[in-house]
């Protein structure tokens, strides 16, 4: 069996490897885990039963200090000398695939999560595209989260076609369809008492959004989507939950009419987005760009229809028409039309919702995805 370790930039990305762990274990694997330090990744190894290792790998790209951070990897990597080296996102991609062959590591997965590169313009473009042909080069397989996300990379000449593979039906790590995201779960009274806490009456259609508060997240579209939508119905609330960031921030202008309008809920950073997801009517993810979003998963598994945009990762989540709407990115009217279809009919919803959770359960069980890696690390060969 084989010693895996998985290397990430920070801990918080360790939520990619949920329920895996146990998974990779019980078949024998042996998994430890690098990622920059915090507090995340010392919770993370108890929990789970793991060594974890912290390196300091900074999230930007600052030359000087991704050489100090790949020399410190190789260095644990040459003392651990695990036969695969996993290592995940373009920054975490990149120092874990050249320390892992610095160290002389005899197998090597890049795990492509997205690509920032797609957002991107000028040099700064080049540079993150320079730096996925890096990671792809180096790397013996590389797996892509979803079937558009693969597309992307070879019409972008990122990586050789034969490395490149999806696993099963697309997403990081597959759902808890059954389990944490099971609509059944949640409690007979959790919709009504997760209203009562956000201020939202039992008849009121309410819209969400879970992520992070940057612009890439087509907050600012949001914002003027939402401005139409709540003329439009009075018996609309929009509710978001997640933090606002520093890097891609929003405008502040936009940040001020979030925070005053009274048909929005700001809940901040939430771990129990399953409750929250239980509360919702429609949820709502018009981003720029994605490598496969786990949002629009654990909604649909919740059994909630979503609108979202017709960008990488996203066209892979949803059946457009069926479990959800797909529409433009970056263009606001498009998206309130969407929205307000939702709102308007609460048929609608319910049959999208439905169609949502059976499309989730069918393509992107989680158990898929472990049963398809596990074989990889078994079968896989380095080329």
């Amino acid at each position: 069996m084989a010693h895996i370790v998985h290397v990430m930039t920070v801990p918080e990305s360790l939520g990619f490897l949920r329920g895996q762990v146990a998974f990779m274990k019980s078949r024998g694997h042996t998994l430890s885990v690098v990622t920059s330090p915090g507090e995340g990744l010392r919770e993370f190894g108890e929990r789970e039963g793991v060594e974890t290792y912290a390196v300091e790998m900074p999230r930007k790209i600052t030359p000087a200090k991704d050489l100090e951070s790949v020399a410190r990897l190789t260095a644990q990597l040459v003392k651990l000398r695990p036969d695969i080296v996993h290592a995940h996102t373009p920054k975490g991609g990149l120092l874990g695939m050249m320390a892992a062959t610095a160290a002389r590591i005899s197998r090597r997965i890049y795990h492509m999560r997205g690509l920032p590169m797609e957002t991107a313009q000028g040099a700064k473009r080049a540079l993150l595209a320079t730096t996925e042909r890096v990671s792809c080069g180096l790397a013996h397989e590389v797996i892509a989260v979803s079937p558009s996300l693969r597309r992307t990379a070879l019409e972008h000449r990122l990586c050789a076609e034969r490395k490149i593979r999806v696993l099963a039906g697309g997403s990081g790590n597959g759902v808890d369809a059954y389990g944490r995201f099971d609509p059944s779960n949640a409690g007979e009274t959790t919709r009504e008492d997760v209203r009562r806490e956000l201020g939202v009456d039992a008849d009121t259609v309410l819209v969400g959004f879970v992520g992070r508060l940057v612009r890439d997240k087509g907050i600012v579209e949001l914002t003027d989507a939402w401005s139409v939508v709540r003329e439009q119905f009075s018996n609309a609330k929009l509710v978001i939950v997640g933090p606002f960031e520093e890097r891609d921030p929003v405008p502040d202008a936009v940040r001020a009419r979030l925070e005053r309008d009274p048909s929005i809920v700001m809940t901040g950073a939430r771990k129990d987005t399953p409750r929250l997801y239980a509360a919702m009517d429609v949820v709502v993810l018009p981003t720029y760009r994605e490598g496969f979003p786990n949002v629009l998963l654990e909604a649909g598994s919740m059994q909630k229809p979503v609108v979202s945009t017709r960008v990488t990762g996203c066209v892979d989540a949803v059946d457009d028409g069926r479990t959800g709407i797909l529409v433009p990115a970056k263009e606001s009217k498009p998206l309130a039309q969407a929205i307000a279809r939702y709102v308007a009919s609460a048929e609608l919803r319910d049959a999208h919702g439905r169609a949502a959770r059976e499309h989730v359960c069918a393509k992107f069980d989680r158990e898929r995805i472990w049963t398809e890696l596990e074989a990889l690390y078994r079968n896989g060969d380095a080329r």
